[in-house]
Order: C-alpha cells, then structure tokens, then sequence
C-alpha cells in the first residue's frame, strides 16, 4: 500500500471512530499513533509520543485559548444576556417576529464576547424561549431562532475555531478575526430576513406585540454599553495594531471580570466555578489539539496532504470549482460531526491543496468556517439543536428541527455571497494598520 493510500484510509478510520462516538481527540490520537507505528516502528513512535504532545501546545501563541475562554466563562456569568435581549425588544419586539430577530441579535452581540456557539444558546436561550412563550409565539419559531443566532458565536470575533483554525494554518488570528466581522454581520441580517419572510408566509406564528416608548428603549442602553465598549476595545484595539490577539485576549479576560464584578455576580464559589470551567475548556481543546497534532504527523509521513494537493493541481479544476467541492463536503460532513472536529481533522489536509492553489488563506479560513458553523444546525447531529430543546422544558426535537431549515437556507445564501464576492471578507483586513 502506498504511503498516501494509507493516509486516505487512516483519515477514513479516524472519520469513521469518530462517527461511533469515541472522542475526537482519542480517535485522532489512536490512529496517528498505530499508522506512524506501522509505517516507522517502534522508535519512531516512541520519538513522536515523547515530542509532539509538548510541541503541540507549548508556543505562546496557544494562550490566547485560555484567556478567550475565561472572558466567555466571566461573559456568561455576568448576566449580559437579559441586558441585551431587553434593548434589542425595545426596538424590534413590537414588530411580528420581533422577539425572535431579538434573540438572533442578542446571539450574535453575546457570542462576540462569550466565543462559545453552545453557551450562547444555552444563554440566549433560557432568557428569550420563555419570553416568546409567554406572547404566543410558537415553539418551532422561537427554538429554531434561537439554536440558529448561537451559530454566529463561532464566527463573530473572538471565536475559538478561527483562533484553532489560524494555529492550524499559521494564518493570522488578527487577520481572520477582523474578517469575520462582515460576514458575522451578514449571518445575522440573513437570519432576521429568514424570520421575516417565513412571517409572511404563515404570520399566525408569532404575533405583533406592543411598542415600547423612546424613553424607556434610551433607558436600555444603559444596561449594554459596557459590552459593546469591550467588544470594541478587544477588537478595535487589534485592527488599529495596539493590541496582539493574546495581548487582547488577556484585556478581554480582564474586562469581563470587572463587568461580572461589578454585576455583583461573583462571589468565592463563583470564582472557583470559573476557574474549574476555564480549566475544563481550556485541558479539553488542548486534549484535542494534541490529538490531531499526533494525527496530522501520521498524515504529513504518508504525504497524503501534498499527494492531494498535486492531483487537484493536475486535475485542471480552478478555484470556485474546488472551493464548491471543499465546501460541499463540509456541509456534508456537519450532518454527522460538530464544527471543531470537523476544522481539528480536514484542515491539516486540505490547507496545502488551498496554499497549491494560491487560495488567500484568511478568505479560506471564514468560508470553510462558515460552512462548519451551519453543522451546528444541521439534522441529525446538529448540537445546537440538542442544546435548545435542554435548555427549555417541553420543547421536541421534531419542533426544532421543523423550524430550522429557512435559517440553513439562509446560510447557503451568505455562503454564496461571501464565495462570489471575496471583498466582503477580505476588505476589513486589507485596512487594518
């Protein structure tokens, strides 16, 4: 058997234990493991298990993990979530749908400062499910807007995947976090078009509610603008050059401690809360990166990624073709797999063929994201689905999923604009300082 013919089986492998359930990062690790040993002994072996682990985690670089982490975990424990559905109510709640397109936008203001899709639904969810309920909205509207905003926490900055995916690639993680800023937007402004047109089509979903008076929505504000002053200095101060992605990590991790702290939500049993849930974020993506680390060198032996990458040099297809194809499998792939190991298993193989290509790898790193994103959404496996229906009782599966599929729609819809107009991901980068 050749070298890339055991490359392709051993990605087939991993694809298929994962598939099974066994964690990603075990199934990734066994079978980087048991190929090299089968392709370079016991030695070998043993050289890559003494070495790799450490390698994998120890640059500097990788603190930028636990420190976004623990400013999600601060962010979550603040109580920010109620604030910003409230202000969002004020202005879009007295419109048919208008709680729903709250919540998509509470989702995605939440999500960039809390990085996490999960906490974000689970978050949004437990403040505007009930809220919905409570003036007739119908369950499949609500639970579907819900599970379909907290995808945009993976995207919208900072978000942990495009910081994987910039390790991944050594792409720049300033670079793909101002990036995503568009096409963050755009995900939330397709969303709320998604609620508004299915309205239309069967408006007895969701009623008109009462409108609230200006001063009262002026009043609101001031439960929110510390959130969007920390938003603005973690991510302005990285696209004005003042801030490195860690050194902004640390000034976010920072700024929503003090939002919690003087939330009054934290107390000695709290704190010893967020430090055990950072820590079990923070050991758990590691676990994972050192899986696909042992993995990817199992891959690069076989010279499977480089293999790949010549036969679609030689094939003759050009870049939208491949990118079609790239993002097709992605979205395949969602129906089955959650978005991190999606990004952790195909990217060590697919980054050489877009490098072959000449593809921008900011721009491939937002598109195959995005694709990634809408697997959160996704029958069977969908896991903001599952989150959803947990975080509120009485909510079926089948009522989720029904409501689901105008918001997927609208994801092929910002997928295909952000692949036939690649200025909308790469303008904002192209002026950073």
């Amino acid at each position: 058997m050749s070298g890339a013919a055991a490359g392709a089986l051993g990605f087939l492998l991993a694809l298929g234990l994962i598939g099974l359930g066994v964690p990603v990062a075990v199934a990734m690790a066994a079978v980087g493991v048991a190929g090299y040993w089968l392709l370079e002994g016991w030695y070998g072996t043993g050289y890559i298990l003494g070495s790799t682990p450490f390698e994998s985690i120890f640059p500097y670089s990788f603190s930028v993990i636990p420190l976004f982490v623990m400013m999600g975990v601060f962010a979550s424990r603040a109580g920010l979530s109620r604030s910003l559905f409230d202000l969002l109510n004020g202005f879009v709640g007295h419109l048919r749908g208008g709680l729903a397109v709250s919540a998509v936008g509470a989702s995605a203001i939440f999500g960039a400062i809390c990085g996490s899709s999960l906490a974000t639904v689970a978050t949004i969810g437990r403040v505007a499910i009930p809220e919905m309920r409570r003036r007739d909205y119908d369950d499949s509207l609500s639970a579907a807007s819900v599970a379909a905003g907290g995808t945009l926490g993976v995207l919208i900055p900072p978000s942990i995947l495009l910081v994987i995916y910039g390790l991944l690639t050594q792409s720049s993680i300033g670079q793909l976090f101002i990036a995503a800023i568009i096409p963050g937007i755009l995900g939330a402004l397709l969303y709320s078009a998604a609620i508004v047109l299915r309205l239309r089509a069967r408006p007895q979903l969701a009623p008109a509610s009462e409108r609230t008076p200006w001063r009262a929505r002026l009043r609101l504000f001031g439960g929110v603008w510390q959130v969007l002053a920390l938003f603005v200095l973690v991510i302005g101060g990285i696209y004005a050059g003042l801030f490195s992605p860690t050194e902004a990590a640390a000034v976010g991790a920072v700024g929503a401690f003090l939002l919690a702290l003087f939330a009054g939500s934290l107390d000695r049993a709290t704190l010893r809360d967020v430090a055990r849930e950072t820590a079990g974020l923070t050991g758990m993506i590691f676990f994972i990166l050192i899986g696909a680390a042992l993995f990817n060198t199992f891959l690069e032996t076989t010279g499977l990624p480089m293999a790949l990458a010549g036969m679609i040099e030689g094939s003759g297809l050009g870049t939208l073709q491949v990118m079609l194809l790239v993002l097709a499998f992605y979205l395949v792939l969602g129906c089955f797999m959650d978005s991190m190991s999606m990004i952790l298993l195909t990217v060590p193989l697919l980054a050489p063929v877009a490098v072959a290509l000449d593809i921008d790898m900011i721009w491939f790193g937002i598109l195959i994201v995005t694709a990634a994103e809408i697997g959160l959404i996704t029958p069977p496996v969908g896991m903001n689905l599952f989150v959803v229906q947990a975080t509120v009782r009485g909510i079926t599966q089948g009522r989720v999923v029904r409501g689901i599929l105008p918001f997927i729609l609208a994801d092929l819809v910002r997928l295909a604009m952000l692949l036939g107009f690649p200025a909308l991901t790469l303008w904002l980068p192209g002026m950073m300082f």
